[in-house]
């Protein structure tokens, strides 16, 4: 009974630990945006695998970026159709189409490194591809060819012939680069822990950003509970820049909880990273950027530290009987001692335990023995009458 009642007590609290989780994985960071459209392009001539050919765009798109800022962007993918007015979120080369495939995305960002508009200079990355003289419109072209073919392995090529030596040079040209940091980012995402002592100390959390200083925010519930924000001497954070360790100082008594805290920012978006709307095939990559607003999330889980009471070891009650001792109120079963055996957890989820055939055992002797004693005190009185008569 007593492990039934704490599991019942700690439903509530995995519940809730399980909603924080979003998507089974950390919670976004970085810079959020809205799709303006395609701005600088030429055409680009697909061969689909059908055997058919058609005509399509090619080249750089805006986005306008949540909090200030604009984002010049190329696309990942072929046949994306990307809508204007789409809503984005970064998100790093694991979580977009370019996962498992690491040279391609390298080569990508190298491309993206040495070519229109971060470089500027036309003229010189004209002669470099032997292509003539380029436009803006020219460059962006061939880059986005380049891209397309490197990503997917997509038989493309440019309508305009300089822009087509564009894309043939910066195919064969391409090194492999790592991929780019997070523009603003919290590592770990989580941090969890028992609360021990006056004041329990989670962490840390660190900081990963090329902006100056960003703000450090708590949310109401953090604040609710009187959950901190702290840096390794125990000083309140208001503030933080790359590499701050975070910590979050839960005082003692507090009830099984969570919290999080938030970091906003204004930074450029690194090169190569890649914004998602939700469909594969219209990923963006980013090719340049202005100061651009960031923000970045990392949520604390603390379950309270079990209480046993002095002279009581894990598994036996005070008097010594061989039976579990409950949980501190919302530690949940989970927090049973390792004396619970396996067929005991089995028997807790019913509301049973290993003791209840036992029970059962003595009930039924008691059931007998009781019948039995009412027919000898009923035989009894018949013995005494027979001798009388």
């Amino acid at each position: 009974m007593a492990l039934l009642a704490a599991a019942l007590a700690a439903a509530p609290g995995a519940a809730a630990a399980a909603d924080s989780d979003p998507a089974g994985g950390r919670a976004p960071e970085g810079a959020s945006a809205v799709l303006d459209g395609l701005k600088t392009y030429g055409q680009a001539v697909l061969h689909t695998r059908e055997g058919a050919v058609r005509q399509i765009p090619a080249g750089l798109y805006e986005m306008r970026v949540d909090g200030g800022g604009v984002l010049q962007t190329y696309e990942v993918g072929l046949g994306g159709d990307a809508q204007p007015e789409a809503r984005y979120t970064e998100i790093g080369w694991g979580g977009s189409p370019l996962a498992g495939n690491g040279e391609g995305a390298g080569r990508i960002r190298w491309v993206l490194e040495h070519s229109y508009p971060q470089l500027n200079d036309l003229a010189g990355l004209a002669k470099a591809a032997g292509a003539g003289s380029l436009t803006a419109e020219s460059a962006a072209a061939g880059t986005q060819v380049a891209i397309w073919r490197l990503a997917d392995g997509a038989q493309v090529e440019a309508a305009d012939p300089a822009a087509e030596k564009l894309a043939d040079y910066l195919q064969r040209a391409a090194g492999r680069m790592p991929e780019p940091p997070a523009s603003l980012g919290l590592d770990p995402g989580e941090v969890s822990g028992p609360v021990s002592g006056p004041v329990g100390r989670l962490g840390p959390v660190t900081v990963r950003t090329g902006a100056q200083s960003v703000t450090v925010t708590p949310d109401a519930a953090a604040e609710a509970m009187g959950v901190r924000v702290v840096d390794a001497e125990g000083r309140p954070l208001a503030t933080a820049s790359n590499g701050s360790r975070l910590y979050f100082e839960v005082p003692a008594g507090t009830p099984d909880g969570m919290a999080s805290v938030s970091v906003q920012g204004s930074t450029r978006v690194p090169v190569g990273r890649v914004f998602t709307s939700g469909i594969p095939a219209q990923a963006q990559i980013v090719a340049g950027s202005s100061e651009s607003a960031s923000a970045a999330t990392a949520t604390v889980v603390w379950p309270q530290a079990r209480v046993v009471p002095p002279g009581t070891e894990p598994g036996t009650t005070a008097a010594g009987v061989g039976a579990l001792s409950a949980p501190a109120p919302g530690t949940g079963a989970a927090a049973s001692t390792s004396a619970e055996s396996p067929d005991e957890e089995r028997l807790a989820t019913s509301g049973s335990s290993a003791a209840t055939p036992v029970i059962a055992s003595l009930a039924v002797g008691l059931v007998v023995l009781g019948g039995m004693v009412a027919l000898l005190l009923r035989k009894r009185p018949l013995e005494e009458d027979d001798e009388t008569r």
